[in-house]
């Protein structure tokens, strides 16, 4: 009965350690970097182009010089896929970065998204420095800009916005940062945090003075298919920005990526009410067959559980309950041998005298 129990609970235990590799197996990669210069793989993990280079003995990397015009962007070579494997796993994703503007009016930092074929070197008038084509839009852009100059061209807000973009650089979801009191280009650093999360198919941007606490509530929150925008295609993430004909400059401080790729039926997906009202049916009052199946059914899997506690208790006792209390060496019971003496009474004379 032992050897039956240890044979199940074995059996158990290889079956969740199987699960468990294979849910590790389709998790994410990652990367961070608090210095650039002095981490051996940023070189080999990371492109540089136009004027951005790395400063302060690789504790920043500045994007923008201070002549007109500059512009510069970092870009990771490894591109990432949000959907994998048939049928697709899905993947959310976060980023956060530090970064610093100096006081002065430019186009400021963007995160970008790209699709495979776009060309990082090349740069132009546009925002960033972002050349997207001739039609400057491209069906499979993305990004999330801090700007701190007003362009009437792409509808900005004012010299002081947050936007999301998406196939273009007219936000589709824009947030005036000067009424959470903070100057995009103070000359101080500036923490913020991007999250997709692909249950629920939103983008939401977080900015804060301080890197320590993440903000609970997002800047800016927008829905967004990228699922469908790029299905299996490789993309490219990165940094960019630009000056224009201003003296801005831009330092980028830290930046971490993790890419959280989950089971497609682990998914959650929100849930719409309307669906429900237009397929609704009607009710369907089961057979008595069909209980009685699901009550012996259930009857069964309560049994094999308690006859698995059963064994699991029965093979406790066989290894804790025969055994015999030992008891200390110094505390054990020995054999005392007694003597037996013959006392001899010896009563004094004058005191039986007394007594007569």
């Amino acid at each position: 009965m032992a050897k039956l129990c240890i044979s199940t609970c074995l059996t158990m235990l290889a079956f969740v350690i199987f699960h468990l590799k294979k849910l590790n197996a389709v998790s994410s990669y990652s990367f961070s970097f608090e210095s650039f210069d002095k981490n051996p793989n940023f070189e080999s993990n990371f492109a540089l182009y136009g004027d951005a280079k790395v400063v302060g003995n690789g504790s920043s990397l500045q994007l923008t010089h201070s002549v007109s015009p500059s512009a510069g962007r970092v870009m990771y070579k490894q591109p990432i896929k949000l959907v994998e494997g048939n049928p697709g796993n899905l993947a959310s994703f976060s980023t956060y970065f530090s970064f610093l503007m100096s006081p002065d009016s430019g186009d400021g930092l963007a995160f970008v998204m790209v699709p495979g074929g776009f060309n990082a070197s090349v740069f132009d008038s546009n925002p960033f420095g972002l050349y997207l084509g001739p039609e400057k839009s491209s069906p499979k852009f993305v990004a999330v800009e801090f700007d701190t100059m007003r362009d009437a061209r792409y509808g900005d807000l004012n010299d002081n916005h947050v936007g999301i973009d998406v196939g273009g650089f007219v936000s589709v979801k824009v947030r005036n940062v000067s009424s959470n009191n903070i100057v995009l280009n103070s000359g101080k650093r500036l923490h913020s945090w991007i999250d997709y999360e692909a249950g629920s198919k939103r983008l939401e941007v977080r900015l804060s003075h301080s890197g320590d606490i993440k903000p609970i509530d997002p800047l800016l929150s927008h829905p967004i298919e990228l699922l469908k925008m790029w299905s299996d295609e490789k993309v490219f993430i990165g940094l960019s920005s630009s000056n224009r004909n201003s003296s801005q400059t831009c330092s980028l401080h830290s930046w971490n990526f993790n890419l959280r790729r989950v089971l497609h039926w682990m998914h959650s997906q929100p849930l719409d009410p309307q669906a429900f009202a237009k397929h609704e049916k009607p009710m369907v009052v089961q057979k008595k067959s069909d209980c009685i199946l699901k009550v012996l059914a259930a009857m069964i899997f309560g049994t094999a559980f308690g006859a698995l506690g059963a064994f699991m208790v029965l093979y406790l006792w066989t290894i804790f309950g025969s055994r015999r209390p030992v008891v200390p060496e110094e505390c054990s019971v020995h054999p005392a041998d007694f003597e037996y003496n013959k006392v001899k009474v010896v009563v004094d004379k004058a005191i039986e005298d007394g007594k007569h």
